[in-house]
């Protein structure tokens, strides 16, 4: 749940978007630029976190009064080594952040850290994560949580989708990018399994509001609709110039998630009650869209 901690929404004097470079990052960055905000926009080349001078460059960078949102992460965290890396990072993060007193700072986590459940996913399910890359996220949650002295959020957002991811996941993604190419979707097992896809650009706009309200506390990112990724193909598809075969390949290993990971918005609503998620099959004609116009 999240409490707002501004009688007024306002941006602050400045705010520092540390992993500006990546996916999540720059869709803040830009949602706030859009706004009029005063952005500071931190890439690797600014404030390499793996590097051994990390924390002190990052803490160059930083002023008191500063709202900050810690979208650096190597991701998605895979395996051990990757794991190592994203300490690492975290660590320089908290270092520089701890030594400066900052007005708000928005951590961005992810939906991994909750194990599966048959009932909807809410800000008060136990976290269990049964992945690095989830495991890694609650680290940081935990650790944001004892080192940060500001005023603390959390987001946790489901699976995101949008024109500038760079990691080709299973999903509206790649979907996109093969009918894009005239190249058929195959899919796990029949693509049965449901999850819910959110729009990047709505995350955007979450973080964004989060900021103006220097609000407080814990937030799921999550559209409160399931879609199986069959359902979600076939959107691509009817979106996309090429009109692509779908087909269904034999499964490998257990269905993720138990084929079923639902999220309650309930939170989402009682914070911003006059925000509504992209419906999937607007954000997929969105983006494709968006993808034609950048070639």
């Amino acid at each position: 749940m999240l409490k707002h901690l501004n009688d007024k929404p306002g941006y602050a004097a400045r705010t520092v978007i540390i992993g500006a470079g990546g996916f999540v990052g720059k869709a803040i960055a830009d949602r706030l630029k859009a706004d009029g905000a005063n952005v500071v926009a931190l890439t690797r080349h600014e404030a390499d976190l793996l590097a051994p001078d990390g924390a002190a460059r990052l803490a160059a960078q930083l002023r008191p009064g500063d709202a900050v949102v810690a979208a650096a992460a190597r991701a998605p965290c895979k395996d051990l080594a990757m794991f190592a890396e994203n300490v690492t990072m975290m660590g320089a993060m908290l270092t520089a952040l701890s030594g400066v007193a900052l007005s708000h700072v928005v951590n961005i986590s992810s939906d991994a850290v909750f194990a599966d459940a048959p009932l909807p996913l809410t800000e008060d399910t136990p976290t269990a994560p049964g992945t690095y890359h989830g495991a890694m996220h609650l680290l940081r949650e935990v650790a944001f949580a004892m080192e940060i002295k500001a005023p603390l959020a959390i987001l946790r957002p489901s699976l995101l989708y949008g024109a500038a991811d760079p990691h080709n996941g299973y999903g509206p993604n790649r979907f996109r990018r093969l009918a894009n190419a005239g190249e058929d979707i195959a899919l796990f097992g029949e693509g049965e399994e449901r999850r819910d896809h959110v729009l990047i650009d709505d995350l955007a706009e979450l973080a964004s509001r989060v900021l103006r309200h220097r609000s407080q506390g814990t937030l799921n990112v999550a559209t409160g609709a399931v879609h199986s990724f069959k359902s979600v193909a076939e959107q691509v598809v009817a979106a996309a110039p090429h009109k692509v075969a779908i087909a269904g390949r034999p499964r490998v290993g257990p269905m993720p998630h138990n084929g079923y990971r639902p999220f309650a918005i309930d939170a989402c609503r009682a914070a911003f009650p006059d925000f509504v998620y992209t419906p999937l099959a607007d954000g997929i004609a969105k983006v494709q869209r968006e993808s034609v116009g950048a070639r």
